[in-house]
Formats: C-alpha cells, sequence, structure tokens
C-alpha cells in the first residue's frame, strides 16, 4: 500500500529506507549526503563493497546499522566517469531494475515497512511523472506499508 507524505525521511518509522545512488557514489548531496552524516559506516561499507564487487547502475546493496535501521541503496544513476565528476543521471530502465530487485528483497526478508523519497528526480534528473508510475508498478501491491516522502520537510516527522 503506497501513502504519500511529507516530512523528512530520516525521521521515518519505516524498518528500510531506501534510496537512489550511483555505482561508487560519494555520498555528497542530497538524501546521500544526509544519510553518510547520520550513517557514516554505510558510507565506508559503501565504498568498500563497490571496490571489491563493481555493480552496476539498476542493482541495489543493503545495509543494516547497529540501531537495526536498514538502508537500501538502490543504483539508479550510472557511476561517475571520475571520483571528482557527478554521477551520470538515471534512467527508467536503472530504475525499474533496481525497483525489481528492491521488490523481490522485500519479499525474500520480509520486511514490514517502507520509505523511500521521489527517487532519482534530484540528482538523477528524472521527472517524477515517469518515476511514480514506475513505483506504484513495482511496490504498490505489497502488503507493507510504503511511505513516498514526495515532500521534504527538514526536522519534521511525517504522518505515516
Amino acid at each position: 500500500m503506497l501513502k504519500e507524505v511529507s516530512g523528512d525521511i530520516l525521521l521515518s518509522g519505516a524498518q528500510v529506507i531506501a534510496h537512489g545512488v550511483a555505482p561508487a557514489d560519494n555520498f555528497n548531496q542530497g538524501l546521500a549526503l544526509s544519510l553518510r552524516e547520520q550513517y557514516p559506516a554505510m558510507a565506508k561499507d559503501f565504498r568498500h563493497y563497490c571496490q571489491v564487487s563493481h555493480p552496476k547502475a539498476g542493482e541495489i546493496w543493503t545495509w543494516a546499522g547497529a540501531d537495526g535501521r536498514r538502508i537500501v541503496n538502490l543504483m539508479v544513476q550510472e557511476e561517475a566517469p571520475s571520483r571528482q565528476s557527478r554521477p551520470g543521471k538515471a534512467t527508467t530502465h536503472t530504475v525499474n531494475g533496481a525497483l525489481r530487485e528492491l521488490r523481490h528483497l522485500i519479499e525474500q526478508e520480509g520486511f514490514e515497512s517502507l520509505a523511500l523519497p521521489r527517487l532519482a528526480t534530484g540528482v538523477g534528473g528524472l521527472d517524477w511523472a515517469e518515476v511514480a508510475p514506475l513505483i506504484d508498478n513495482h511496490l504498490g501491491d505489497l502488503d507493507i506499508p510504503v511511505y513516498l516522502y514526495t515532500t521534504f520537510t527538514p526536522g519534521e516527522k511525517a504522518e505515516e
């Protein structure tokens, strides 16, 4: 069940937060930066994972914090051409692939709730009108609450 909410996704009560990144992302802007600041071990573990596994756009990587929080990194953007450059843009193809893997993970792990932002619309460069139907297609019929943070309000807990 999809529910659009307004607020700060970092204050979500959902078991899992998913967000969009690029393979080998530096987590230096947007929600990724906020997550890196709150969970520095996640960013370090992601860098290590990318160095060892060389993931591609359309894949996912999951991290579990000591506090029980699960973060799913959806690689919806192409990898940056160099460490100093910005990540590439997202495509509906890579978003579809990542959402397909996310759904499989949710079903396999039995997650009870999920929060995600307006995926791939910031740095990723896609229009929300393109992405929203993809989320509905892949996650809309799940029997768990899926909170779509469509409006970011810093420091405000959403009514989930």
